[in-house]
Formats: C-alpha cells, structure tokens, sequence
C-alpha cells in the first residue's frame, strides 16, 4: 500500500493553507475539501504538525470545526489574537465572524 503521507500530499495542503488571508481562520476539514480529500481532516492535521519541516507557514490559522485551537500549539490564540481574530468566551475562536469563506 502506497503511503498516503508524500511530499507532494504535503505541499498541497500547506500551499493551501498559505492562501488562508490573515485576520481569517479554516478549518481543518476546510483545507481537506479544498485540496479534494473531504474525509481526511485529520490528515491535515497531522502535516500541520509537522509543517516546520517543510518551511514557514501560517498554520495558526487553521483551527478545529468548533474554533478550538490546537492541543499544545500554545502560542495559537495569541498569533491569531495578534492578526484581529476574536474569540468567544468558552475559547472558541468566533468562526461566524472570523472564518475563512472561500
């Protein structure tokens, strides 16, 4: 079986989420959709946690279905908080507000 984590897979997604604007979000199953794997949010996840081996990308602003940033990605809210992105009380980043609409 052929190993679904590639360079060129890799690439895809993080050009994907370069084109996120800043002061925006996506979500994980966002940047799925775009590059044509609607059913691997996950695996979106797991190249943006490796993406600092691939170069400098805005992975800040991708977040989960409901805002939530990413486990251990301390310094998240703070660089989203940085580019005008709001959150609301429980945490969440406001996606009604914030999200990217492509």
């Amino acid at each position: 079986m052929k190993n679904i984590l590639n360079e060129d897979l890799a690439y895809e997604i993080l050009s994907a989420v370069e084109e996120i604007p800043q002061g925006r979000v996506a979500t994980y199953g966002q940047i799925a959709r775009l590059t044509g794997r609607d059913k691997n949010a996950r695996l979106v996840g797991r190249i943006l946690s490796m993406a600092e081996c691939y170069g400098s990308y805005p992975c800040h602003r991708v977040v989960n279905h409901e805002g939530r940033t990413a486990p251990g990605f301390t310094d998240q809210r703070r660089l989203l908080e940085a580019e005008g992105v709001g959150f609301k009380e429980n945490g969440c980043v406001d996606l009604k507000r914030f999200q990217w609409n492509i």
